[in-house]
C-alpha cells in the first residue's frame, strides 16, 4: 500500500494494493499491522456506512470530548472529502484539505482526532464507509459550519443538500470554546 503524507500532519492519504484481472478485483482495505507500520497505529471500534445522492453534502463534523479518528473510503460513487484542523493552537488551525475518494480509484483518507470531516457526493449517489477510533456520542458531536467563509472550501455544488442540523452549524470562529486544544507532546 501507497501512504502519501498532506499539508495537514496526521491526514494521510491511503493507496491500497490491487490486484486485478479479467474476473474483477482483491483488494485488503484493511489490516492492522499494516495501518499501524504506517504510524495509523489507533484500534477501530465502530464501522460506519452511508449513502446519499448526489449534491448531499454531510459535515463538518467532530466529536469533542471522545474525539474521533476516521480511515474513509467510498465503495460506491464518488465524493469530494475534506478534513479541516480544528485544535486550537495547532500550526495548521483552520487549513483545510479535500481528496477525491471513490469506488474506482480506491483511495482511502485516515483523519486522525482533533480534525472536522465531511464530504460531498458529485456522482449520481456514493456510499462511503469508516472507521472510527470512538463510538458516536451525540453528547459529544460539534459540528462547522460546511460554507463558513473563513474556511472559504471550495465544495463541487453549488447549492447542496444539506440537513437541518448542518444548516444550523456556526464558523469555526464561533466555536472556539469547545474545540480541542492541539498538543506538541510526541
Amino acid at each position: 500500500m501507497k501512504i502519501t503524507e498532506t499539508a495537514l500532519p496526521g491526514v494521510l492519504v491511503i493507496e491500497p494494493r490491487i490486484f486485478s484481472d479479467d474476473r474483477g478485483f482483491f483488494l485488503e482495505t484493511f489490516q492492522a499491522s499494516r495501518y499501524e507500520a504506517a504510524r495509523i497505529g489507533a484500534s477501530f471500534v465502530q464501522d460506519n456506512l452511508s449513502r446519499s445522492i448526489r449534491g448531499t453534502l454531510r459535515g463538518l463534523h467532530f466529536q469533542e470530548p471522545n474525539a474521533q479518528g476516521k480511515l474513509v473510503q467510498v465503495v460506491r460513487g464518488s465524493v469530494f472529502d475534506v478534513a479541516v484542523d480544528v485544535r486550537r493552537g495547532s500550526p495548521t488551525f483552520g487549513r483545510w484539505l479535500s481528496v477525491t475518494l471513490s469506488a474506482s480509484n480506491f483511495k482511502q483518507c485516515y483523519i486522525p482526532p482533533g480534525f472536522a470531516h465531511g464530504f460531498c457526493v458529485v456522482s449520481d449517489d456514493a456510499q462511503v464507509e469508516y472507521k472510527c477510533t470512538d463510538l458516536y456520542d451525540p453528547a459529544s458531536e460539534i459540528g462547522v459550519a460546511w460554507n463558513d467563509p473563513a474556511l472559504a472550501i471550495p465544495w463541487p455544488i453549488a447549492d447542496p443538500q444539506v440537513s437541518d442540523r448542518d444548516r444550523r452549524n456556526r464558523s469555526l470562529q464561533a466555536e472556539l470554546d469547545v474545540l480541542p486544544v492541539w498538543s506538541d507532546v510526541r
